[in-house]
């Protein structure tokens, strides 16, 4: 069984020991590909460190987070842009729109989609999307860039079957991660009308864990608790939904 992670933060361990733990965990839950999504310029380093030293197993992509989209944007994405040569990139990842902590920079946050989202055709690879409270404004800039080099993953998936097809239709996987496994959050549902092979596996470690352990910091090796969730809702075995997303990611990164 082989389970892949698309979304990823694990790199903010910074304390060697407790990194290579990490990476041992997941390695005894079978979760051996992780794919690490850029969020500012310093984040650059941290990833390369820990491709550097699991490159069969960890990924890199490049690009910046919209919460970190401020007045000096266009520094941070040119200097973020200038690392990509030379570098091993997957995807160009995560940009997108968040209106949850900041709704006065939207349009800088717009701007600095379009930017990204022009290198990864530039550069014909897929982007990883960050979307919250901003369905309207995330379909809005995909729409006006819809074409056959727009594609990759709406990441960390929590939308109705409106936008799940929505995104599926601009060429898009969904990130379906810890929520899936919560109750009141009602993503089981949706999914049920969701075929399988639209979906990708993910954490956002160290960001919302799944049940058992909603509320603790998350980690990748808890992945397999988001594989189980969907094994029961698609009622196929583990190692079916393992095959399946994996595929899926390969799909979407081409390795």
């Amino acid at each position: 069984m082989l389970l892949t992670d698309t979304h990823t933060h694990l790199y903010y361990e910074r304390d060697e020991l407790k990194q290579a733990q990490l990476m041992q965990r997941c390695f005894d839950q079978k979760v051996n590909r992780l794919f690490l999504p850029n969020v500012d310029l310093a984040s650059v380093a941290m990833i390369d460190e820990l491709v550097s030293r699991y490159p069969e197993n960890c990924f890199a992509m490049a690009g910046l987070h919209p919460c970190d989209v401020k007045e000096d944007f266009q520094q941070l994405l040119d200097a973020i842009y200038s690392t990509i040569a030379g570098r091993k990139i997957v995807a160009i990842g995560e940009i997108g729109i968040d209106l949850y902590w900041d709704k006065t920079t939207l349009d800088l946050q717009k701007d600095a989609f379009h930017q990204q989202i022009a290198w990864a055709k530039k550069l014909n690879l897929p982007i990883v999307i960050h979307c919250r409270e901003a369905f309207d404004e995330v379909f809005e800039v995909l729409e006006a860039e819809r074409g056959d080099q727009l594609r990759g993953i709406l990441h960390c998936f929590t939308g109705n079957l409106d936008h799940a097809l929505q995104a599926i239709d601009l060429g898009f996987y969904l990130g379906i991660g810890g929520v899936v496994t919560y109750k009141k959050a009602g993503l089981d549902e949706v999914l049920k009308h969701v075929p399988l092979e639209h979906l990708v596996l993910e954490t956002d470690s160290p960001y919302l864990a799944p049940v058992p352990f909603r509320g603790k910091p998350n980690e990748s090796s808890y992945l397999v608790h988001v594989a189980n969730k969907l094994a029961e809702i698609y009622a196929l075995p583990l190692e079916e939904i393992a095959a399946i997303t994996t595929e899926n990611s390969r799909k979407i990164f081409l390795v």
